[in-house]
This record gives structure tokens, sequence and C-alpha cells, in this order.
């Protein structure tokens, strides 16, 4: 989480994602880049904006080579300092506002409301999201999902995820991730994964290499240790993947 008065970029360069099915989004793609900008406007709180970019690799049927999706404009604060924050116990925090409309994509405005948890122990760390939406389609779509980290003190540590979410009137979701964190500095942070999901009757796979960097804009944050994990895995026809 951003630091107040610090930027921190989380950006995918370029991943990779294929689905089969008759889906919009079949098909091999790259993310180009896969986005999300926090800004620390207040005190435990941050200002969240994501967007993906995706770019069909080879045929697509006329559907638009490029595609702005996972669009959205959040506010996440945390209401318990815990492990996250330096601190003891369970970190507390929920995000949440406005799903944008997409371009080539829904063309409709949504809402979410992430809430998570998260604790701390020797051997790990656990991360859970509980994140009911409206989503663009109008439908009730509900998320659970559980990231579980190595030993905070390892250079690299081994992450995974998983979670499932069902859209009423849509999808049923599985999916699982496996990765790796490399912490090479307090503002810097590199990370790795590979996402296998069950979409309906559809399968998707994704290769995600991507990092963190925190940045501090007009004050000099307290504490600029990143706390950053592999992004939440959402189903990209929606919403999209960080605590």
């Amino acid at each position: 989480m951003a630091e107040l008065g610090s930027f921190e970029l989380e950006l995918g360069p370029a991943h990779w994602y294929y689905q089969t099915g008759y889906g919009a989004l079949r098909g091999n793609y790259l993310i180009a880049p896969a986005t999300v900008l926090n800004f620390g406007i207040l005190h435990d709180t941050e200002l969240v904006i994501d967007f993906d970019d995706y770019v069909a690799v080879g045929p697509i049927d006329g559907r638009p080579r490029a595609a702005l999706l996972g669009t959205d404009i959040l506010v996440k604060h945390v209401f318990r300092e815990g492990v996250l924050q330096g601190k003891s116990g369970v970190s507390f925090a929920v995000e949440a506002g406005p799903l944008t409309p997409e371009i080539n994509g829904t063309n409709a405005f949504g809402a979410s409301a992430n809430i998570l948890f998260s604790e701390r122990w020797n051997w790990g760390t656990v991360h859970f999201n509980e994140w009911p939406s409206y989503t663009r389609e109008h439908n009730v779509d509900i998320y659970s999902g559980m990231i579980v980290e190595g030993p905070s003190p390892w250079a690299v540590r081994p992450v995974a995820e998983v979670y499932v979410e069902k859209e009423f009137n849509g999808y049923f979701t599985e999916s699982a991730l496996v990765g790796a964190i490399w912490t090479v500095a307090d503002s810097f942070v590199l990370d790795f994964g590979t996402r296998g999901a069950r979409i309906g009757d559809e399968t998707a796979v994704e290769v995600r290499l991507g990092f963190t960097w925190s940045i501090p804009i007009w004050t000099a944050a307290e504490n600029s240790a990143t706390q950053a994990t592999v992004r939440r895995g959402r189903e990209f026809s929606d919403t999209s993947f960080q605590e």
C-alpha cells in the first residue's frame, strides 16, 4: 500500500493470456501493460486506478485487436493497522469504488467493494479477499480468494493464490496461481506467476511478470517497505489482479 505522500506503480509490462471457447477473450493476448496506480492521499488511505491493455495475437474474427479492460477508480483504507503496517495482529482494509466503462469492452459502469484481511506467522503471510461487486453487465458477482506468501524475511519468497468467483447470470470461475516475489530493495519488488483457471466450460492460462516501485512524492514516507504480493486474480472480462 502506498504511504502518505508517495506513489506506487504496479506494472506488468507484458503478460501472456490464452482462453479457449467462444467468449470475447478467446485466443491469445498480450496484456501490455497491466497497470495499477496507487497514490497515498491520506494516512492509511490510497487512491487506486486500474487498467489492463489487451492486444490480440493472431486471428481475432472481426473483433477489435486492442481493448482497455479492467478499468476502475477505487479508494482503499486501512481500518486496522496490523502485520502489514509493522504492528501486531490482523490487518484489515476495504477497497471500494466504481468500475468504469472499458474501451472495446463493456461500455457501462459497475461498482465493487473488496474486504481484505491479512495475518503473518513465522512461516508466511496469508491474505483473504471477500469481494462483492455489481458488474458492468449489471449482475451481482461474489469473489472469495486467498493468497499465501513465504516467510517475509526471505528476499525471494514463494506465493500461491486460489479463488472462486460466481457471477449470477454469468460464469462460475475457479483459479489457481503459483509464483515468486523478489524484494530487490525496500522500494522495488519483482513478481512472477503462472495461472490456470476454469471459467464456465472454458479454460484460461496466464503468465505474469511484473514489478512494484514505490516513489515518495510530496513528503518522505516513514516506511517505504513495499507490501507486495501477486495481484488478485480476477476474470479479465470483468475487472482484473494486489492487495
